[in-house]
């Protein structure tokens, strides 16, 4: 194996994906599998078919393990077990869902639900994942971000302090375990062609001025963050910490 496939290939290692049936978790699972390493799928819905026979076609094993995350208390009940008997190399939260309402009339439970899912679970999950990792002074843990990590958004403020919140963590994180061997980083996806943008396609106004801004002009695919992933859950990427990869298509730079 010459030097580039050793800094990038995952062989011997095991990943865990959250939110990994479809879009961007589904491709950044495929891919990692596809990079040498075995994956643990977890999702809400026993439906995850589709992610597991991909994975079989890369030649790698998978388990599927089923946590609501907009439930907090199962972080610990189906994780914690999974973590003992598990050596988990790669974690990557991903999950995450997203709703939409006036900020003025934004409800409790809308609120609720966004901030349990995309941040209390992804800290409770960070740190049961993080344990051994830091023991073994190894392990690599991707988040995945959002423009609206960097901006304010239209309709989702739960989703926008949710997402500022994942890329401080991010850093706080990686600030206190650096020095173990253990890197954090996020990447933070444009407009990417998923469920959770579809609303904002179908409205002709908002999807033309979203492309207008866009210098590549297109819509993104959940497979634009694969090879971002892989760089990140490799051994290319041990000296980045902290670091909030934007994979856009120019958004932020415009």
């Amino acid at each position: 194996m010459d030097l580039i496939q050793q800094l990038f290939s995952l062989e011997g290692k095991t990943a865990l994906v959250t939110g990994a049936r479809t879009g961007i978790g589904q491709a950044i699972a495929v891919g990692l599998a596809e990079a040498g390493a075995d994956v643990i799928l977890l999702g809400h819905q026993d439906n995850m078919q589709e992610t597991e026979e991909l994975v079989s076609r890369a030649g790698r094993s998978y388990q599927t393990v089923l946590a609501d995350l907009s439930d907090p208390d199962q972080v610990e009940s189906v994780v914690a077990p999974l973590v003992e008997r598990t050596q988990i190399d790669i974690l990557v939260n991903n999950a995450g869902i997203i709703r939409r309402e006036p900020a003025q009339q934004y409800s409790r439970e809308n609120w609720d639900q966004v901030i349990n899912t995309n941040l209390t679970s992804l800290f409770l999950l960070t740190q049961l994942v993080a344990g051994p990792m830091l023991a073994r002074k190894e392990g690599k843990i991707i988040h995945i971000a959002s423009l609206l990590s960097f901006q304010g958004g239209i309709l989702v403020p739960a989703y926008t302090a949710s997402k500022h919140a994942v890329a401080g963590l991010t850093k706080a994180f990686a600030n206190e375990w650096a020095g173990q061997n253990v890197q954090v980083n996020a990447i933070a996806p444009g407009y990417i062609s998923t469920n959770n943008t579809e609303a904002l396609r179908q409205d002709p106004d908002r999807s033309t001025s979203i492309l207008g801004r866009i210098p590549a002009g297109k819509w993104g695919e959940s497979n634009d963050l694969v090879g971002s992933a892989i760089f990140l859950a490799s051994r290319a990427s041990d000296y980045v910490n902290g670091h909030i990869l934007t994979v856009d298509g120019g958004w932020m730079s415009r």
